[in-house]
């Protein structure tokens, strides 16, 4: 059986080797001259035959070819590919159910020449299915019974599909599915043994096997690896056919043989070096081949034996093999690998993988994974400028340079052309935005040049009908509005609360003609409100329970506390309340149904541009200067113009100094001509208090003393002389630089903390030097003055300053003040006010005064030192004054006078009077600062302050009254003391501000405060009024 199996076996190739030569000797008969036709060879005769016989052959050939690949298939059933989860699922029919038809090793080897020379009568009648003795035999040689053909069951066909047709044709296979194609096995001479046939079937796709692979985990005596070839008869077949197979079995898919599938032709040498390690090949399991050959310098040598046996193994699917080896030579010359050992049998598996897909190129890994050196192939490869030593490696460098040259000319035209395209559209935007903001500028120019046209036509009707305004009803809208730049706002802590320090505006409703409109930076509280209501509505005029009632609710309807709705919006933008007014439309429309048909003006703060917009929005006149006018003269070198014009005493000094060299030279000169000053200043024109202040003691100077000297020798007649004070001018302009950069220090560090800081702002903004008062005793005040637009010049309010731990920044203040002769007051404010007039500032102006005695002349000199186009925080704390004392205050004579009520006795016929008019002394906080009164609610704080007595009573006219700006952080507070004498004002001042901090404080939380630096001021001066006091009973016999 084994020998016919062999034989039959070799029929094949036979054939195929008829064929070829056939071929060859048609081709032989071809080169045989013509001139030999005439003799008796007929050659087209043998030509005819010899073509007759080559179709008779190939056709018997491919009968013969048919035959072998057609097989019946058994598909496996469902649950016999669910028991397979480990391992990749593969169809084994169990043993019993398609037994081992092998022929036994032993009956092989063991059978009689009889029983040989008698098998191929069996076999030919297995070939025959429709033999009657075909069952029989099957039955007997093999153990199988076929079932009926005729009378086939349902029930088989569920549990097996049977597959007629080619089962394995090498042409038919898919281009993706990778097949194994049975390598013959040559032993010593010998055929291949015969085997079943036998499909695995995968979850997409059914690769063959062996038949050995179904008990190959009970014998173990197979490799999976090992590759055979397989004979095996199907007896249920209705044609009776030898049907041979060539099956291989390949290992599981390796990441190489993925990415064979999913590279790509690389046309470059780039693109041949990996871009992971992962893309490298991976080390084929150690596999010795059977038909191994080698390609030099990309060329096959057809002579060779080594390639000539692996031609002649696999000459039935050479066709597909010869795309593949034509790539694999390609690539090999075009890299110009001089040596290359090919592995036969991958080369064959993976043809037969890529057989239907050669239109496109093969994957150049994929190929150089079919070499058994493909690690020394691949560094050579990969080699840079190796693809241009090998075949067409000339041209390939000239594509390659000139694709890189190509694509930098495109790459830069293009970028050339993205550059351009975006200065276009750059050019283009920003020509809109400049157009567009051109337009918002002119017609935001127009709005305000509107605006001021309106504010000025509205100022002259003020002007001509302002004594009938003042003598009848009117309303006055206080919006206390601080309108410095932005930086100052942002950097100013608790903005808010500042603007609303002047919430004792309220008490403007003392004048029965007067109503009210408070615009207030912040929401009160119901604290606050009721506060207020009640501070309000008792007058210290009253005296019965009738009138008292009656202006009590006359009071109350003459005010009313606005808020923005803007302020809800900017609540961290430090935004001026005249800006938040302009943006809320209901608080205007509001304020504009309030004043409908009666006589209304504004009463502003620190000027800003938004002032007038709000006065248009209302159609109400303001009392201020312009914007413009106020910016140019509410500066440090404004005030000293307007000081100058009005031939006041001002400090040696020089103002609008910009550059630095201007600053030493203008320096130089003033010490030069004043060597009595001991302090030089330097003040930022659009600071305001203490801020933007420094100082520097002349002391700190080396070479003072020796300008002392000079200044001695010469004397005080001749020294006025330039050419004397040259040499001195010029050492002053050598050591000041060095002295300032020094001992130069800034008044308040929290804003500037050291000299160079203030100096970059201080000649940037432009700013002014001059002399600190030569004198160990100075005293400051404050003069608020009414500059009416009719022309007119009034003093409303004058104290002597308090200061705290900045002796330039003011506190608080007493009232009146005593420090200077009412008459000489007078005058210097009379001249102030009638400059201010004559360069168009209108309404509320403070004038700050410095007053001290000089040594030389034992004389008081009056230095007037800054100038406030505002509304100070003095006058608004001396209009509650005046209303809780029911008193008027008069500069000109310097006293407070306030009616006291009359006291009637209980004696029969007799009836005393006490004065109706007295004198009073008032001490006033406005800037009162303390972190602990943040824990207390104001009823508290009011209860704790009336358990230690301090409060205001109404028929005495003296007591302490509070003034409440914040309901939220509750820090900050003001506080007026009122008394017969300075002396007892100043005594209860202090200790209030004592009482309150031991209250509210403990040793080991004493908190953020001012108090005790305003403590330690008023008891400085207090010492000066008792030394006063008693110089002037000292005084007084002698006179």
């Amino acid at each position: 059986m084994s020998d016919t199996l062999k034989n039959e076996d070799r029929f094949g190739a036979v054939l195929v080797q008829v064929q070829d030569d056939l071929k060859q000797l048609r081709c032989s008969l071809e080169k045989i001259n013509v001139r030999e036709r005439d003799k008796t060879l007929d050659i087209q005769a043998l030509d005819n035959a010899i073509l007759k016989t080559e179709s008779s052959i190939r056709k018997h050939a491919e009968d013969y070819l048919k035959t072998v690949t057609e097989q019946l298939l058994v598909l496996p059933s469902i649950e016999d590919l669910k028991r397979k989860t480990v391992q990749i699922p593969k169809w084994k029919p169990g043993l019993e159910s398609f037994p081992d038809v092998r022929p036994q090793r032993e009956d092989v080897s063991g059978a009689a020449p009889g029983e040989k020379h008698q098998s191929p009568l069996p076999m030919r009648l297995l070939g025959n299915p429709a033999h009657p003795n075909n069952r029989a035999i099957l039955s007997q040689k093999f153990g199988i019974s076929l079932p009926d053909v005729h009378k086939r069951s349902k029930n088989a066909a569920k549990h097996h599909r049977i597959i007629t047709g080619p089962a394995v044709r090498f042409q038919a296979f898919g281009p993706r599915v990778h097949h194994g194609l049975a390598i013959p096995e040559e032993d010593k001479g010998t055929v291949p043994d015969s085997s079943l046939l036998r499909m695995s079937v995968p979850h997409k796709a059914a690769s063959l096997h062996h038949r050995e692979d179904s008990y190959s985990s009970k014998t173990g005596s197979k490799s999976r690896c090992q590759k055979r070839l397989k004979w095996e008869t199907e007896p249920g077949s209705t044609v009776s056919k030898c049907t041979p197979l060539w099956t291989t079995k390949t290992p599981p898919p390796s990441s190489t043989s993925k990415s064979m599938d999913q590279g790509s032709v690389m046309q470059i040498t780039s693109d041949l070096i990996p871009k992971s390690p992962q893309n490298l090949p991976v080390a084929v399991p150690v596999n010795i081949s059977k038909y191994p050959f080698t390609i030099t310098k990309g060329r096959i040598n057809p002579m060779a034996a080594d390639f000539c046996h692996f031609k002649q193994s696999f000459s039935l699917c050479w066709s597909s093999v010869v795309h593949a080896l034509e790539a694999l030579e390609k690539l090999l010359r075009d890299f110009a690998v001089p040596l290359a050992k090919v592995n036969g049998e991958r080369l064959v598996e993976f043809a037969h993988g890529w057989d239907n897909g050669w239109d496109k190129a093969p994957p150049v890994m994929g190929l150089l994974s079919l070499l058994e050196n493909w690690e020394e192939v691949l560094g050579v490869v990969l080699n840079p400028g190796q693809r241009y030593k090998g075949e067409g490696g000339i041209e390939a460098a000239a594509i390659r340079i000139q694709s890189c040259w190509r694509r930098y000319i495109a790459r830069t035209a293009y970028l050339r052309h993205c550059q351009r395209k975006w200065a276009a559209g750059t050019i283009a935007i920003s020509w809109l935005m400049h157009t567009q903001m051109r337009r918002v500028r002119k017609a935001l120019q127009a709005r305000r040049f509107r605006q001021l046209e309106n504010y000025r036509s509205r100022a002259q009707h003020l002007a001509a009908n302002w004594k009938h305004i003042q003598s009848s009803k009117r309303t006055i809208i206080h919006i206390p509005s601080l309108g410095y730049s932005q930086s100052q706002r942002q950097n100013l802590r608790g903005f808010d609360i500042l603007q609303n320090i002047q919430i004792n505006r309220l008490c403007d409703i003392r004048d029965e003609n007067v109503e009210v409109i408070y615009v207030c930076p912040r929401h009160l509280g119901e604290d606050i409100l009721h506060y207020y209501t009640s501070l309000l509505n008792c007058d210290g005029a009253t005296d019965g329970a009738d009138t008292g009632t009656t202006k009590a609710s006359s009071c109350f309807r003459r005010f009313i506390i606005l808020t923005p709705e803007a302020v809800d919006y900017f609540s961290t933008r430090n935004m001026c309340l005249s800006t938040l007014l302009k943006y809320s439309p209901r608080t205007l429309k509001r304020i504009r149904n309030l004043i409908q048909g009666k006589q209304a003006y504004i009463v502003g703060g620190v000027s800003h541009v938004d002032d007038l917009a709000v006065a248009d929005e209302l159609g109400v006149p303001v009392l201020g200067p312009e914007p413009a006018i106020a910016q140019l003269y509410s500066t440090k070198s404004g005030g000293r113009r307007i000081f100058t014009r009005a031939e006041v005493d001002v400090p040696p000094g020089q103002g609008d100094i910009y550059s630095l060299n201007q600053l030493h030279e203008t320096l130089a000169e003033l010490m030069t001509q004043n060597f009595d000053v001991q302090r030089w200043l330097f003040k930022i024109d659009s600071e305001h208090g203490g801020r933007g202040t420094a100082y520097c003691d002349i002391c700190h100077l080396s070479c003072y003393n020796w300008a002392l000297q000079e200044y001695r020798r010469y004397g005080p007649e001749l020294w006025n002389t330039t050419w004397i004070q040259e040499t001195v001018l010029l050492r002053y302009l050598d050591e000041i630089p060095e002295w300032l950069a020094r001992y130069a220090r800034p008044v308040k560090t929290s804003c500037y903390p050291n000299w160079t800081g203030f100096l970059k702002t201080f000649l940037r903004q432009g700013g002014v030097v001059e002399a600190y008062p030569p004198s160990d005793s100075v005293t400051c005040l404050t003069v608020d003055l009414l500059l009416e637009p009719g022309g007119g010049v009034t003093i409303l309010s004058c104290g002597d300053q308090l200061h705290g731990s900045c002796q330039l920044e003011a506190m608080g203040s007493t009232v009146p003040q005593s420090s200077v002769n009412p008459e000489t007051l007078h005058s210097i404010c009379m001249r102030v006010g009638q400059a201010c007039l004559q360069r168009l500032i209108v309404g509320y102006v403070s004038v700050d005064l410095a007053t001290f005695l000089n040594h030389n002349t034992m004389e008081q000199k009056v230095w007037a030192i800054d100038l406030d186009l505002t509304y100070s925080d003095q006058l608004a704390m001396t209009q509650m004054l005046l209303l809780i004392t029911g008193g008027t205050l008069n500069c000109r004579t310097g006293c407070l006078d306030v009616p006291m009520p009359v006291r009637e006795k209980c004696c029969e016929h007799q009836i005393a009077a006490e004065p109706s008019v007295v004198n009073r002394y008032a001490v006033i906080g406005s800037h009162l600062f303390h972190s602990n009164l943040s824990m207390l609610y104001h009823n508290v704080f009011f209860k704790m302050c009336k358990a230690h007595g301090i409060g205001y009573s109404m028929k005495r006219k003296q007591g302490t009254a509070f003034a409440l700006y914040d309901g939220s952080e509750r820090c900050t507070i003001g506080m007026m003391t009122v008394s017969e004498d300075l002396q007892g004002a100043l005594v209860t001042f202090a200790r209030n501000l004592s009482v309150i901090h031991q209250e509210i404080s403990s040793s080991k939380m004493q908190g953020e405060t001012n108090f005790k630096e305003l403590i330690k001021d008023v008891e400085d001066v207090l010492q000066t009024t008792v030394q006063n006091k008693l110089r002037a009973v000292k005084d007084k016999p002698a006179a």
